[in-house]
């Protein structure tokens, strides 16, 4: 284990993008252009551009293009501008980070490595970069592995490494429960939250701990880096390890023409800047920034006031259900108030108190209900510098339990206890929270998008009126406005993998909506911290099969055109189309290709994949 971690240690996290007030402004500007014209287009759209003898057809896009747009609309806003939270001094004692307390001890704070089936090296070098964390003043670290897997091995590290070692009867709510057993055992007033491969740098307390000074501050969130991202090869030294020197001066001309082509850099984008240091950092001034697990720093006193503030709505939930079951049995206006008494003293009884809720994103759920609590008004923090270093996904497996069981917890949390209608929430961080409910649905919309120009070059049905010069006037200048507003908005983080990636992510997302929408629940499986070996051909069979069938439609219709063998085709219409096509099978491409990536010095040797099934692949 070691050695993995042995070439990429020299590696240091980027900087936070600077924050440009000229360059906000004009993606202001770009953004209410692209807007104007956004609503320019739909109306016009609907209103003249339909294609009345296809409504089968033409509805399902236009209602695409309106879901894209109010997606876009949601993430403008999130976009809007850069609020970061002013630095603050690191605190002496914690007198100084709460009201109506004048103790002068030092603070203390517990740091939490959450484990199961991780092996204990890689804990090992996580509970040691753990212990050169350092802070200007006097403070009381205590460091803990909860050990899920009650591993005797595990057990042996935390005394070896002299830290504290918890561990339970089982495993009831998985990582949730996890913490909230962890939780009832110590007392630090800050909670650091950390997963089994989270290895934080030694600033993470004196850089993040000033901002509780504020005692309205529940958490700290700072951005997440996988250090071990693979760098690739860019193109002329990878022509010339495989053809040849000869080869190398074709790599180089095509970048000149082309620009950089790097191969095998982070196939399956694993890089979360984007999220953090531009949808998450910008929600500062909405005060919308929600937990995301790992590298995230907790006042234990917000975490319980949620979940006390949590298991009161459960009990009364549960007590108004059984109550209306009641009330149309016995066709009575309301329940005798000693039966109500005695209800709600029986639900209490048999429903537990729990920190952290039982959930498979329970930091989400833990940020929506402190967020909400409008007694307290508790805030949140999103730290702009990267504080610590984690693992990424290694193969393609890994990388689809990850994100299914991100977005399949994201859609039951906003399906069965929806923000948008939660009271406690402002405006704002309704908005907010709605913007990252609408992206998981994305895959409603997607599917219509990789099918449209499929269906036209098969049938040579357009789902518009006409694809003629109005189309043009209309539809060029809403797009290439949002290109440009979204290179400006995003500058200094790469964004075009991510877009293709969000596109091809199109199956594990639907699966996870229709898990949800049938009433399963998303399963905890941990992550794996190794590479699985195996073929992961399987895993993209529907981005392939849209793939093969995008090249073949395309060949197809411009094949009827040219030779007039079938078809009633327009130039326009294949031109723009072929351009859709194009960009739908680049971004199929790249899924594709990661299912067959291997780490340099690597070999899968064909072996079959560790986890055949593939309800396990998916969590459900």
């Amino acid at each position: 284990m070691d050695r993995y971690f042995e070439k990429f240690e020299h590696r240091t996290p980027p900087e936070p993008v600077p924050h440009s007030i000229p360059r906000e402004l004009l993606y202001q500007y770009l953004a209410t252009c692209n807007l104007t014209l956004g609503i320019w287009y739909l109306g016009w759209r609907w209103m003249y551009a339909l294609n009345y003898e296809a409504l089968w057809f033409s509805l399902p896009l236009a209602f695409a293009e309106s879901c894209a747009f109010i997606g876009s609309l949601l993430f403008t806003y999130n976009l809007w501008r850069t609020d970061d939270e002013p630095k603050k001094a690191p605190p002496f004692k914690i007198a100084e980070c709460t009201k109506d307390n004048d103790e002068e001890r030092p603070i203390s704070v517990d740091m939490f490595f959450p484990s199961y089936d991780e092996e204990p090296e890689l804990v090992r070098l996580s509970i040691r970069d753990a212990k050169k964390v350092r802070y200007p003043h006097p403070i009381d670290i205590k460091i803990y592995i909860l050990d899920d897997g009650n591993r005797q091995e595990m057990k042996e590290l935390a005394e070896e490494m002299n830290v504290g070692y918890i561990t339970r009867d089982g495993n009831v709510g998985f990582k949730a429960g996890n913490l909230r057993n962890a939780m009832e055992r110590t007392s630090g007033d800050f909670v650091v939250i950390c997963d089994a491969d989270t290895r934080p740098f030694p600033t993470m307390l004196e850089n993040t701990l000033g901002y509780f000074r504020d005692p309205n501050v529940a958490w700290v969130q700072t951005p997440q880096w996988f250090f071990d991202l693979p760098e690739g090869e860019r193109l002329p030294d990878w022509m010339e390890k495989r053809l040849g020197r000869w080869s190398r001066f074709m790599g180089s001309g095509f970048e000149k023409l082309y620009g950089p082509v790097t191969l095998g850099e982070d196939p399956y984008v694993n890089d979360p800047q984007m999220f953090y240091d531009v949808i998450q950092r910008r929600r500062n001034g909405a005060n919308a920034s929600f937990c995301c697990g790992a590298g995230s720093i907790h006042r234990r006193e917000a975490v319980m006031e949620a979940a006390l503030r949590a298991y009161a709505e459960q009990i009364t939930k549960e007590q108004d259900e059984v109550e209306k079951q009641i009330r149309s049995l016995t066709k009575e206006k309301s329940v005798d108030s000693a039966i109500s008494e005695n209800l709600r003293n029986e639900i209490l009884f048999d429903t537990e108190f729990t920190p952290y809720k039982f959930h498979v994103s329970e930091d989400l759920y833990t940020s929506i209900v402190l967020h909400s609590d409008s007694e307290r008004n508790w805030r949140s923090v999103m730290h702009p510098q990267v504080e610590s270093k984690m693992l990424s996904p290694q193969d393609l497996q890994t990388w689809m339990v990850q994100r299914f069981k991100y977005s399949g917890g994201s859609i039951d949390i906003f399906m069965n206890d929806n923000p948008i209608f939660r009271k406690g929430l402002s405006l704002k961080q309704k908005l907010m929270y709605g913007a990252s409910f609408w992206s998981n649905l994305s895959a409603i919309w997607n599917i219509i998008f990789l099918a449209c120009p499929i269906i036209y070059f098969l049938t040579s049905i357009a789902p518009v009126s006409a694809y003629d010069v109005t189309f043009y006037l209309h539809f060029l200048p809403y797009v290439i406005t949002a290109e440009l507003a979204m290179m400006v908005g995003t500058w200094g983080v790469a964004g075009y993998k991510g877009k293709t990636n969000f596109l091809s992510f199109f199956p594990i997302n639907f699966r996870a909506l229709w898990t949800v929408l049938r009433g399963k629940k998303i399963s905890f499986p941990t992550t794996p911290k190794e590479r699985q070996t195996g073929n992961f051909f399987k895993l993209v069979i529907p981005q392939t099969a849209v793939f093969l069938l995008s090249l073949f439609s395309m060949c197809f219709a411009w094949w009827g055109y040219l030779t007039g063998m079938w078809g009633n085709y327009s130039a326009g219409g294949l031109i723009f189309n072929s351009f859709w096509t194009l960009n739908n099978m680049m971004a199929m491409w790249g899924m594709i290709a990661s299912a067959f990536w291997t780490p340099e010095g690597q070999s899968d040797g064909g072996q079959e994949s560790t986890v055949e099934s593939e309800e396990v692949n998916y969590g459900i």
